[in-house]
């Protein structure tokens, strides 16, 4: 069963993104004193009074704006009034109503949607509460005052909102598969997704930067669910200038935590630059399986061994995940993005991939056998056994009499036996070195 959906709109700068984050229990929206900071619809699953919801934050409304990006962001928020089935329309108590609170509030009555002024910024009730009085004037339901930044009447507000709902809805089981799309600026990343879905989802320009937040799409294909997570470019360290671009490379970061798999978007015309190799790096640490699509292919002119010369880069610049798949793709035409689906189902599965003790122990017995250890300083490394003890990535105990006798080159060996014999394609795999007593 689908949940409700509450969209947050209002003009820039009203505490959108702050109530947001309250309403959700934690940060997700970028919040910055800066107008036009939240730029796309950002999602997050509420949960209040036994009530299941999905609550939306979108860009400062800017009607009359001809700039491109106010532009983009009023065609989103108009997906978002669309899509819910209650709208918080968010004013600022302290300025009172504006002309361009009055421009949103006429947008809002075409959609003909159930609106909840909620009057932001009311930091004292006894004293403010005179300043909730001069919105009843909208024509709306009776607004309600709160303080997003001190935590004030968000309990009432939440009970509001779920007074709008004639039943409670369950919560879904949690069976999609969550795919982090990262990259670094301007790769294609909202035009893959866009594409996928086969409407404007996310913001797509040339403007390096555009898409700031991460930004869920639920998805479903041949009856499997997915949550695709478009990410903001992750840049160097040294282009990272403003706050605002610090908080989206570690939204960007945590996407990846959030993920169950990655793609990694490389630009084709730029080829892969350290920066791709550093945002891998960050997917490879935190263990999570990952395609690499190469974008915009359709750009490139290419013989009998373009293919070949480019995989052969990648697999030198990143020796250190030989398990990533690779894919070329145009977000531009479609080319393959159908076999993307067949790629993250093989991440998905093999990452949560389970062998059994006794296979494994024949198969490290047989890997000892055909190439035994080498002696350290006359000290022999004896493994004994080894088990599987969790997926998502797949972990491996090895159980030894000295860890330290253990060298990289001898685990990248046991690796590539087990990845051999059982595949695991797509997905790192750890391993924890014990001593036996």
């Amino acid at each position: 069963m689908s949940k409700h959906i509450v969209a947050i709109i209002g003009r820039p700068n009203v505490g959108k993104s702050t109530l947001f984050n309250k309403l959700s229990g934690h940060k997700i929206s970028i919040t910055k004193n800066t107008p036009g900071v939240t730029r796309d619809r950002i999602y997050s699953d509420v949960n209040w009074l036994n009530y299941n919801f999905i609550l939306i934050d979108t860009g400062g409304l800017e009607p009359n704006s001809s700039e491109l990006i106010p532009k983009f962001v009023f065609e989103q928020a108009q997906i978002a009034i669309d899509t819910a089935d209650l709208i918080l329309f968010v004013v600022d108590g302290r300025e009172g109503l504006t002309a361009l609170d009055l421009d949103v509030a006429q947008i809002l009555r075409r959609y003909k949607k159930n609106v909840l002024p909620v009057v932001n910024k009311i930091d004292n009730f006894k004293r403010d509460e005179n300043l909730v009085y001069e919105f009843y004037s909208l024509g709306f339901n009776e607004p309600i005052g709160v303080s997003a930044e001190q935590n004030l009447g968000i309990g009432d507000l939440l009970d509001r909102i779920v007074e709008n709902f004639d039943v409670p809805i369950e919560t879904e089981d949690n069976d999609a598969i969550k795919v982090a799309v990262v990259g670094k600026p301007n790769v294609g990343k909202s035009s893959l997704i866009n594409k996928i879905l086969g409407q404007s989802r996310s913001i797509v320009s040339n403007i390096p930067g555009t898409t700031r937040d991460a930004v869920d799409t639920y998805y479903k294909k041949d009856g499997q669910k997915y949550i695709f997570i478009d990410t903001a470019g992750i840049r160097k360290k040294n282009k990272v200038k403003e706050a605002l671009e610090y908080y989206s490379v570690v939204r960007a970061v945590n996407a990846i935590e959030r993920a169950n798999v990655c793609i990694l978007i490389i630009n084709a015309e730029d080829g892969i630059t350290e920066q791709d190799t550093k945002i891998a790096g960050i997917a490879h640490e935190k263990g999570k399986p990952t395609i690499i699509a190469i974008n915009k292919w359709d750009k490139i002119e290419k013989d009998n061994k373009t293919t070949q010369k480019f995989s052969q880069a990648i697999d030198k610049k990143l020796s250190y995940m030989p398990y990533a798949q690779k894919i070329f793709v145009s977000a531009l035409t479609g080319q393959r993005l159908v076999k993307l689906f067949d790629l993250i189902q093989i991440a998905w599965q093999n990452t949560n991939l389970r062998i059994k003790t006794g296979v494994l122990n024949e198969l490290l017995l047989e890997a000892i056998t055909m190439n035994p250890p080498k002696a350290d300083k006359g000290r022999q490394l004896k493994i004994y056994y080894i088990t599987q003890v969790s997926v998502c990535p797949p972990t491996f105990i090895l159980f030894v009499n000295d860890s330290q006798l253990l060298h990289f080159s001898y685990r990248r060996y046991l690796e590539n036996q087990i990845r051999n014999a059982f595949g695991f394609l797509g997905t790192p795999i750890h391993f924890i070195v014990r001593n036996k007593n």
